[in-house]
């Protein structure tokens, strides 16, 4: 117990020491060397059905593969009956189906979005002070400012967006107006040319948001979260296939327990181009993100376990951690071998990077000494030369560690453990270690594992794929295709093309080169309309949103209330507004928001006449009517029934006052001010109390009858003065 708090307080420790360490090298790697890539990329982590992925500057289409990870231009397209998740450190994006998505912009600040149709369900957790996270459709662009979960939906011929706040606050822009939006807030906004805002309160939740909302009780209760930093992508897959152990050398260590005898980490799985990192590991494993993208595998007593980088420090994404063995003209024949960092290890990219891009990508996944980070990126990377002389790895002379396949088979992304090749103890010891394989890569390397489904996978409709959105923050130049490049990667193998080097392959006009952004102009602040009715133009078919019935937790508003339908009691008549004050004509169901008084819904105004009354076993006791002025239920009419005279009383339901006969006085209660509350009667009368029957009396016989008679006729021919 007491080496575990010892532990315990030397990590805490150490990982504020390295947080000071890290924080102020990231800004300095951003000023030193702007061929420095982004820190984080995002995990194609679940796929549901037909999933189809573009890589960035491609034409094609292929089959998605999960643990691909993504970076700016990639797309996706989700088709019928289809689902996707897409992860990054600080949110997820969840496409429904039949939904495009790309992303404009992905890097250590930015988070752009390109929605071409279809839904996404955002959850973003953590949000920097100087971080963009935005939304772009075809007719405005989304801004989240706020952590909290949002849905965004284009609909599939363009001419709205829907956008959902559940929790969190946003802005929309676009022709020149923006809209904020809250948590518990819809808004509908249709237009190009001038862009209409429809705000209503929230509707509940369809299956689409359900299935999201269960996907994050995954991150929310993972118990790996309290062993690594927050910004490790794909950490909560690790807790249904393994489990953590605290090592007195390592510290926290997770283990997978299902995995075969023999298993070893790079195994399984194959090799991608991914600019602008170059050779990317891509795992077979459900939960094979992670542990191969970040931190250090150890062999501890014949069995592999993973061990995280410090808690406290941002984690960097790392295209895989290995150690090259062979490759190109030298090595094992032709083969390609590699093997998996052990901790305390030294990482050295293969691409351009600063100095202090190469200690911020180590110190983020073990416990390494500066100073020796140093040494080895002086060594390798300022000398042009990425050998490895004089470091001892652990994992090299482990037994089954070392995984070879033939140059062809890495090259074309074939799975490797299918295609492996066996070596000696003895020609592993020999052969050179390097931090770059120097292998030119080809078109199959950047279509993936699923190069030859290109051409034969569902692709978005051709106006979609081509579809113009709006942008607020201007993304970098778009992607150029792999086959301008491969003629000067061809020249360096192995290595990617610096950032200076990609702009020289660009056309010269770069405006012209993104004709699928147009961006936003400078927008004023504008105020949307509230209640918009559901079937006012362009606002009929929402994306994703089921025909509200009366079964939903909250009626759409604007949707009059059917024959034998209650009106809710959450938006009640006003109870101040004189009838007089009302419009004449009857409600208007179909009529646009803008020709309402206060733009208020349709719904919300009593109707000179009642076609949906309740029927008689429906008593509306506490339920105001300024256009009723008796209690009595009547069924539905087909013709408008002629108004009666009523005195305003706007804030006495009809239902509690007593109506008086003609022929009684007008004695009638007191009507209390249009600023007090009236009092409720416990229970109300349903209606008003009838005059107690006149007592029965027996049939007269006819002489009683005539003695009647004769009686009036004398009380008739009395003098009036008696």
């Amino acid at each position: 117990m007491k080496t575990t708090l010892k532990l315990g307080w030397w990590s805490i420790v150490l990982g504020i020491t390295l947080a000071t360490i890290a924080l102020p090298t990231r800004s300095a790697a951003q000023d030193q060397d702007q061929d420095d890539p982004p820190s984080r990329v995002a995990r194609l982590g679940y796929l549901q059905g037909s999933v189809s992925f573009q890589p960035a500057g491609e034409s094609d289409w292929v089959g998605a593969v999960p643990n691909r990870p993504m970076t700016t231009g990639d797309q996706l397209w989700t088709d019928e009956d289809s689902r996707a998740e897409v992860q990054l450190g600080s949110a997820v994006i969840r496409l429904a189906a039949n939904t495009g998505f790309s992303f404009l912009n992905l890097d250590d600040d930015t988070v752009q979005i390109q929605l071409t149709s279809g839904a996404i369900n955002i959850t973003v957790r953590r949000l920097g002070e100087d971080d963009d996270f935005e939304v772009d459709t075809p007719n405005q662009a989304f801004t989240i400012t706020q952590p909290g979960h949002y849905r965004v939906q284009a609909s599939a011929d363009g001419s709205n967006t829907v956008i959902s706040v559940r929790a969190g606050e946003g802005e929309a822009i676009g022709a020149g107006q923006s809209y904020d939006l809250r948590g518990g807030q819809t808004g509908t906004f249709s237009g190009t040319d001038t862009l209409y805002a429809d705000v209503e309160p929230l509707y509940g939740p369809d299956e689409f948001d359900t299935w999201s909302e269960g996907r994050d009780h995954r991150y929310d209760f993972s118990r790996s979260a309290q062993y690594l930093s927050h910004d490790v992508v794909g950490y909560e897959d690790l807790d249904d296939y393994g489990d953590w152990r605290d090592d007195s050398n390592y510290g926290h260590v997770w283990f997978p327990n299902r995995v075969e005898a023999g298993w070893a980490p790079y195994h399984e799985g194959h090799w991608d181009w991914i600019s602008p990192w170059g050779w990317t590991w891509v795992d077979d494993s459900s939960w094979g993100y992670a542990p191969f993208h970040y931190g250090r595998w150890v062999s501890v007593g014949g069995r592999w376990g993973w061990v995280a980088g410090p808690v406290a420090v941002q984690a960097v994404y790392a295209p895989a951690l290995v150690v090259f063995i062979g490759g190109g003209p030298g090595g094992f024949g032709g083969n390609v071998g590699w093997f998996a960092l052990g901790p305390r290890e030294v990482y050295v990219p293969s691409y351009h990077v600063s100095e202090a891009y190469v200690t911020r990508v180590n110190i983020s996944s073990t416990t390494v000494n500066v100073t020796q980070v140093t040494n080895v990126y002086h060594t390798t990377i300022i000398n042009n030369t990425t050998n490895i002389t004089n470091i001892t790895y652990a994992n090299r002379s482990v037994q089954g560690a070392v995984m070879v396949v033939p140059q062809h088979a890495f090259v074309s992304a074939q799975p490797v453990a299918k295609v492996s090749v066996t070596v000696s103890a003895q020609q592993i010891a020999a052969a050179p270690l390097s931090g770059r394989v120097a292998v030119a890569p080809t078109r199959e390397s950047v279509l993936g594992a699923k190069a030859a489904s290109a051409g034969h996978v569902a692709a978005p409709p051709a106006a979609i794929a081509s579809r113009q959105v709006v942008a607020k923050k201007t993304p970098p130049a778009p992607p150029v295709p792999f086959a301008k490049q491969q003629q000067a990667l061809a020249a360096h193998p192995g290595q990617p093309l610096a950032r200076s080097e990609v702009q020289t392959l660009r056309p010269a006009n770069t405006a012209a080169a993104r004709p699928m952004v147009k961006q936003a102009p400078p927008a004023k602040a504008a105020t949307p309309n509230v209640g918009h009715p559901a079937n006012q133009p362009g606002n009929a078919a929402r994306p994703g949103q089921p025909a509200p019935t009366a079964n939903q937790p909250m009626n759409r508003p604007g949707n009059p209330p059917t024959a034998n339908e209650r009106p809710a009691a959450a938006a009640p008549v006003e109870p101040n507004r004189a009838p007089a004050a009302q419009p004449k004509e009857p409600a208007q169901p179909n009529r646009p928001a803008m020709n309402q008084p206060d733009n208020r819904p349709e719904t919300n105004r009593p109707p000179a006449t009642e076609p949906n009354r309740p029927q008689p076993n429906q008593p509306e006791v506490n339920h105001p009517s300024a256009a009723q002025p008796n209690n009595h239920p009547e069924p539905a009419r087909t013709e408008p029934a002629r108004p009666e005279p009523v005195r305003p009383e706007p804030t006495r339901p009809e239902a509690d006052r007593p109506q008086p006969k003609p022929s009684e006085p007008a004695a009638r209660p007191q009507t209390p001010p249009a600023n007090e509350r009236p009092q409720q009667r416990t229970p109300p009368p349903a209606a008003a109390k009838p005059a107690p029957p006149k007592p029965q009396t027996k049939p007269l016989t006819p002489e009683q009858k005539k003695q009647e008679e004769e009686r009036q006729k004398k009380e008739q021919q009395k003098p009036s003065g008696e």
